[in-house]
């Protein structure tokens, strides 16, 4: 009986204790998972804060390894960026400053450049583009959607690092201006004769211009026998404008107009001096037209010019031909009549050469003379003159250029000049043709 007892109370002990035992298991486990959940939770948030780390240190070795660009007109972006052929820029929240250049060093040969006909072989001044240096800034007026812009422009010789004009720093341009799309663009001060511009005869004059129209300034090649096309696209102060007003829009249907009005400022004569342009232009794509009308007083003598041509692109060719139409008094010997006309091409396949070739002609019906017999260029004063020539000066020039890339190329060009009749220019020392050759480098900053 006793043992019986004993089993009983034993039995009835293990009977209680297993689901005492049970809930500290349970319990236990459900610890374990909290804790490896609440493990997994911050080990998530840690890589989270590692990618954001990466991500910062990567910003900021980018924005130490290259400056940042300059932002659009009006943006918040500020900071100094450079460009290669586009200058050295500073942007700020209103506006941006630019420091740009050009250099062009070119190696000739001419003969015929003396009385006695030698040759010569020197580096000169440069045969496509004027050496320069300047600086132009751009600033928002507030909310107005206008612009001031303005520009100054040097000219200076490479072979010797002269002033192009001695004792003038910046013979090129000096100016300032407003720009909006609706008003165009305003400009004021010494600058481009239109007619010479991308909105003129620029973009058919030689094959070394722009092919569309544009309100920027440009024109012409620098110094050559085929250059003097250019002073039919003048005024009473050569191929620029002093005390030059200027206005030039495009409008959204491909066409642009402008006009320009250069002071003359001689006491007693208003008008004296002073140059009166309108241009205007189509881009149409492949095709693009242009001419210009100028009147200029010159010496109290009347000048006229007048021109029209335009371009056609197909493919890789470029063609470009354009006719010019001058006529001024002079005095006592009679008015003087040019007819001039110009034509080229341009073959740039894919690579790296390009192709031109051009010829011009320059027909001059009792042109008046300088004291050496030579003709003067369209434009000049023929006041004191005291004899007239009749004849022609034309021109044929080539080149090739290898672009190393978008801003510096190397070249090989040359012309011929004939002249006729009784047209004499001094760069010939008397003979009747001249052929030039010239190597080069030219390159943009």
């Amino acid at each position: 009986m006793k043992h019986f007892a004993l089993r009983a109370t034993v039995l009835a002990a293990l009977a209680v204790c297993p689901p005492v035992f049970a809930d500290e298991i349970a319990d236990l486990k459900a610890e374990i998972a909290a804790q490896k959940q609440a493990a997994e939770a911050q080990r998530q948030r840690l890589d989270a804060l590692e990618q954001k780390l990466n991500g910062v240190q990567q910003q900021q070795a980018a924005s130490v390894s290259a400056p940042p660009p300059p932002g659009p007109e009006g943006s918040s972006q500020t900071g100094v960026s450079f460009k290669q052929g586009q200058g050295l820029t500073y942007t700020a929240a209103s506006g941006s400053v630019s420091l740009y250049g050009l250099i062009d060093v070119s190696y000739a040969h001419t003969n015929h450049a003396n009385a006695n006909g030698d040759s010569f072989n020197s580096p000169r001044v440069a045969w496509f583009s004027g050496n320069r240096w300047g600086i132009t800034g751009r600033r928002t007026l507030g909310e107005s959607g206008m612009d001031v812009i303005v520009r100054l422009e040097a000219e200076y010789e490479s072979q010797t690092g002269s002033d192009d004009t001695p004792g003038t720093t910046f013979n090129r341009d000096a100016w300032v201006g407003v720009e909006s799309p609706g008003f165009g663009k305003l400009t004021l001060g010494r600058q481009n004769a239109i007619g010479r511009d991308p909105i003129a005869s620029a973009i058919y004059g030689d094959p070394y211009g722009p092919a569309a129209p544009s309100t920027e300034e440009g024109g012409y090649t620098n110094n050559n026998n085929f250059k003097q096309l250019i002073f039919y696209a003048g005024s009473a102060t050569g191929t620029r404008l002093n005390n030059g007003v200027v206005w030039k829009k495009k409008f959204d249907n491909g066409l642009f107009a402008g006009a320009s009005y250069q002071f003359g400022g001689i006491p007693g004569d208003f008008s004296n001096g002073s140059s009166e342009t309108i241009a205007l232009a189509y881009a149409g794509g492949a095709f693009n037209v242009a001419g210009f009308a100028t009147a200029a007083k010159v010496a109290g003598l009347a000048d006229r010019s007048y021109s029209v041509g335009g371009n056609y692109t197909f493919g890789t060719v470029r063609l470009n031909a354009g006719v010019f139409r001058y006529n001024a008094e002079q005095g006592a010997l009679g008015d003087r009549t040019d007819t001039a006309y110009t034509a080229s091409v341009k073959f740039a396949p894919a690579g790296k050469i390009d192709y031109e070739l051009g010829y011009q002609n320059m027909k001059a019906d009792n042109a008046a003379v300088n004291g050496g017999g030579n003709v003067l260029n369209a434009f000049a004063n023929a006041s004191t003159a005291k004899a007239t020539a009749t004849g022609s000066r034309a021109t044929l020039y080539g080149s090739v250029f290898y672009h190393f890339d978008k801003i510096t190329e190397v070249y090989i060009a040359a012309d011929y000049l004939k002249l006729k009749d009784g047209y004499k220019v001094g760069a010939t020392n008397g003979f009747t043709s001249q052929t030039e050759l010239a190597l080069g480098l030219r390159t943009r900053f």
